[in-house]
């Protein structure tokens, strides 16, 4: 439930509240993330004012968090849009094409929302299953909702998915380029701090192996990043995707589809997303949590 007046996260049941919380969605949203600075303005406000190259695996803890609040927080996810919009009052200043930026300058804001749908449909295909033309429109909908709770304006987003695909071209044709933060998150050689998450013991162990460990993470995390990334779209930035690469890719998701849906809740899903699941599951006394029709994703 939410206060009278205040956005509402998307249904349970729906497309989205299946795909944000399914453990594949984590390999989705490096794609997304690399698309959003793909647009001068993005791109310049996170190379001067994130911590992403300081801090990569707080802001991207702080990232997730904030991901399922919009879909699974309920009350809390209008609060979470009002922190954001707060956190974002001060990031201006000139982007790489010489314009003046605010990052809540509603283009702005409104592409960083936007670059989400696109990178779900696309990717559902290879690590779910294609949506259907019914789940995509859901999806939209449903991905509006979530803009709402961000603060975004009807007005400045397509608000039916017709109108989206123009919107989305006109921008790859436009704005969007290879951006210095696009080409350091596919890089495979940009320094990365090792995780400073979890039992001191753990971390030691990880710091002591991770110049090992840092090289094959970050040729996968590139390898991830462009090739869950719409055809389009990486196009348009000039990120090289070969035939090999594509049936690299093809192989490994074709293992992601068949050993997710047999893991147990607990591995499949984030814990917010789990803690979802259980509580609309009470309120169904008991049921299954079977999709509505044109509504959730089932695979397996």
């Amino acid at each position: 439930m939410t206060s009278a007046g205040e956005p509402v996260p998307p249904p349970p049941g729906g497309v989205l509240w299946s795909l944000a919380g399914d453990i594949r969605g984590l390999l989705m949203l490096p794609a997304a993330l690399t698309l959003q600075v793909a647009h001068p303005a993005v791109g310049a406000g996170v190379d001067e004012h994130s911590v992403f190259r300081t801090d990569p695996w707080g802001r991207g803890e702080r990232s997730l968090r904030s991901l399922q609040l919009w879909v699974y927080g309920g009350e809390a996810a209008a609060e979470e849009g009002r922190r954001l919009r707060k956190l974002h009052r001060t990031i201006q200043g000139t982007d790489t094409r010489g314009r003046r930026y605010h990052a809540l300058a509603p283009a702005n804001y409104a592409w960083v929302h936007a670059t989400g749908f696109p990178v779900y449909q696309h990717a559902a295909r290879y690590l779910v299953r294609p949506l259907t033309g019914a789940q995509e429109r859901a999806l939209y909908r449903e991905w509006l909702q979530v803009g709402r709770i961000l603060g975004i304006h009807d007005r400045d987003m397509p608000q039916t998915i017709e109108e989206f695909w123009p919107y989305y071209r006109k921008m790859l044709a436009d704005e969007i380029e290879a951006t210095t933060v696009v080409r350091e998150l596919v890089a495979v050689d940009s320094p990365v701090p090792p995780p400073d998450r979890g039992p001191w013991a753990v971390r030691l162990l990880v710091a002591a192996v991770w110049p090992v460990l840092l090289p094959p993470l970050a040729r996968f995390r590139g390898f991830i990043t462009v090739g869950l990334m719409p055809r389009d779209a990486r196009e348009a930035i000039g990120l090289d995707w070969t035939p090999a690469q594509e049936r690299h890719l093809r192989r490994l998701c074709a293992v992601v589809r068949l050993v997710v849906p047999v893991l147990p809740e607990r591995l499949r899903y984030l814990p917010r997303a789990r803690t979802a699941r259980a509580a609309w599951r009470a309120e169904r006394g008991g049921r299954s949590l079977r999709p509505r029709r044109g509504g959730s994703v089932r695979s397996g």
